[in-house]
């Protein structure tokens, strides 16, 4: 196209000129001029780079064309596939970067750049800041596997990493609690991935045990049909599965009943407290007797 129209430029110039010369017949011919020059060499430098830059500007605007609509593609793929939010960005961006640098590659190839050159500047480069960003890379990767294996999302009660609070945020590096006490944690991810994570509210239900220590004057079997009482009385206690009452051991004479319900999760922290009460108004009305400590004193001769 370029070519062309330099030829047609040129085409025109010669015609001007020899209309000139037949309007002056006999006359010396005009001599070359430095446009004349400058509109051969131009033709010649079209002629030859003109393909190469055309198809560098069509392979360009067609990479960028593909990568948009590859990005956008996956983006609904991964949605579809119920991927965290911050994830499915996160993946499409990098895609698309990473395909507008084969793009950008793949037009200074069509230039007759060596492209080789560039491909091993950014290997190193890529090499070098994986090395100074271990750390950050380590906290990306567990980042993704959170968001991929999802052992937790946004409003989950958890401990992890020696901490215990309320997910309000699950970040590509790091993932954000708030503690009982209204207290703002930024924990690293790698650090939660390291170690063993709880996740209170990942169930629907919970259970609920209190353990007591009695006398052994107590009718064992009294004791524990009246606490059976007691937890049934509790609304909020769910009857399936039931609730239970256990002799859980004996020490130093004093048996220890154990008291199990189950509640929903949300209740949990409800249920526990009414039945802590209802426990000791209880025992406080039947006169449960409490265990006497006993200490062994030995005389040394």
């Amino acid at each position: 196209m370029i070519s062309n129209f330099i030829a047609s430029i040129s085409a025109v110039r010669q015609l001007a000129l020899q209309q000139a010369g037949s309007a002056n017949a006999g006359a010396p011919p005009a001599p070359i001029t430095a446009f004349d020059r400058g509109i051969e060499k131009l033709g010649d430098w079209a002629s030859e780079y003109a393909p190469h830059v055309l198809a560098a500007i069509v392979t360009f605007v067609i990479g960028m064309w593909v990568a948009k609509l590859l990005a956008r593609s996956g983006r609904t793929l991964l949605v579809r596939a119920h991927v965290e939010d911050t994830l499915a960005k996160f993946l499409t961006n990098l895609g698309y970067f990473a395909l507008l640098a084969l793009v950008i590659i793949a037009a200074l190839g069509k230039l007759g750049v060596e492209t080789t050159s560039f491909v091993a500047i950014i290997g190193a480069a890529g090499l070098a800041v994986g090395f100074a960003l271990q750390g950050s890379l380590g906290n990306l990767a567990a980042g993704v596997m959170i968001m991929l294996f999802r052992p937790f999302k946004s409003g989950d009660v958890i401990v992890a990493a020696g901490h215990e609070g309320i997910v309000e945020e699950i970040q590509v590096f790091a993932t954000v609690l708030t503690t009982p006490d209204n207290k703002r944690i930024i924990v690293p991810n790698n650090a939660i991935m390291a170690g063993a994570i709880t996740n209170l509210t990942g169930n629907e239900t919970r259970r609920i045990e209190i353990v007591l220590g009695i006398a052994g004057s107590n009718d064992i079997a009294e004791v524990k049909a009246s606490l059976a009482r007691v937890l049934a009385a509790n609304e909020r206690v769910l009857r399936v599965p039931a609730p239970e009452v256990a002799l859980a051991s004996i020490e130093n004479g004093a048996p220890k009943v154990v008291a199990r319900a189950w509640c929903k999760t949300a209740d949990t922290w409800t249920v526990q407290c009414e039945l802590n009460e209802a426990v000791k108004v209880w025992m406080e009305s039947e006169r449960i007797a409490m265990p006497v400590p006993l200490q062994l004193v030995r005389q040394v001769v």
